[in-house]
């Protein structure tokens, strides 16, 4: 490979605007337009809500990338590989690639990427000046994003803290950071005798309300805005944490406890379900993995000793051990 090609290779490693374009046609639905039928740039550009020239640059820079092609009247068709845009494809990338959802926002903070290796907080926080869930709840359009990444099911083996614990002696339980009300309606409905609250910001707060109203739990649970940094609703018997301290450094995810701690008070309990993504930071694409998750978190990978000594530093004393699967561990302190 001599200088000039060495040089072309790295230009094209560095390229934004492919991975922009293609981010850009998810945002805007192209392959869903074009999948109904709607294939030249002018009814394109009214149904996407676009300028229809610059659309159109769009759409030629998509033929070259072998995503599009022209049908014989000059039209514009889907290609197999761009078959995964669509929102109805079995296994689509929409929602993933998409610039207005949950997941293309965190993915745009990688820009800031240089912030990270230099301080290892998120990456978000030197392209903005603020923090990930600050960006998400800054606005109230991006309750939308939140409810469409809301799939209801439950991941990182979340099922462990519907059937790991006892909750047989709990009559209320705080959901403290629970974004979508996904875990915790899942527990009432497993456990009937349970009454809760979830406490999260403004956004996903709303969201949590309607999909606990969807659940029809709404005599039996509410949504309540809120910051894990700020006092908690106090005195219910068992305050949850699910994957929530990965997002933090430990000076901070020390905060949360002393939070949770005082809310609990003498007789509650503080029921630890961290997730610890060692698992997933493995393997051939490991460094790429690894990266790309210090950008997103500062703490991904935490083991049970070391969640412990957090639970320490906040003045709590465990009180139980639960099981430990390769991604979530089960631990409940007392204050």
């Amino acid at each position: 490979m001599d200088d000039l090609a060495r040089v072309e290779h790295l230009a094209d490693l560095a390229d934004l605007l492919r991975p922009a374009a293609i981010r850009t046609a998810a945002t805007l639905g192209v392959a869903d337009h074009i999948a109904v039928g709607v294939t030249d740039t002018e009814r394109l550009a009214r149904a996407c809500g676009t300028r229809a020239d610059v659309l159109d640059s769009l759409l030629r820079y998509l033929v070259s990338l072998n995503l599009l092609d022209r049908d014989a009247d000059g039209g514009y068709v889907l290609r197999e590989a761009a078959q995964p845009l669509r929102e109805d494809h079995p296994y689509s990338l929409r929602e993933a690639l998409r610039l207005d959802g949950v997941t293309g926002m965190s993915d745009v903070a990688l820009m800031g990427l240089a912030h990270t290796v230099r301080t290892g907080e998120p990456a978000h926080v030197g392209l903005f000046g603020r923090g990930y869930w600050d960006s998400l709840n800054e606005d109230v359009t991006h309750t939308e994003a939140i409810a469409r990444a809301s799939s209801g099911q439950l991941v990182f083996d979340a099922e462990l803290i519907l059937d790991g614990y006892d909750w047989s002696a709990v009559h209320s339980v705080v959901d403290v950071g629970g974004n979508s009300g996904t875990i915790l309606t899942g527990l009432l409905h497993r456990h009937p005798h349970l009454r809760g609250t979830l406490v999260d910001l403004p956004n996903q707060a709303q969201v949590a309300a309607g999909t606990i109203a969807r659940a029809g739990l709404t005599d039996r649970c509410e949504a309540v805005a809120g910051s894990f940094f700020d006092p908690l609703p106090a005195g219910r018997d068992v305050y949850l944490l699910s994957a929530i301290l990965g997002d933090w450094d430990d000076e901070q995810a020390v905060a949360i406890l002393r939070r949770c701690a005082e809310a609990a008070r003498e007789t509650g309990k503080v029921l630890l379900a961290d997730v610890n993504l060692n698992v997933v930071m493995r393997g051939e694409q490991a460094a790429r993995m690894e990266l790309w998750l210090r950008a997103m978190m500062p703490t991904p990978v935490r083991t049970v000793e070391e969640l412990k000594r957090l639970g320490h530093a906040a003045g709590l004393r465990m009180t139980w051990e639960g099981p430990v699967t390769p991604v979530r561990s089960l631990i409940e302190f007392s204050a």
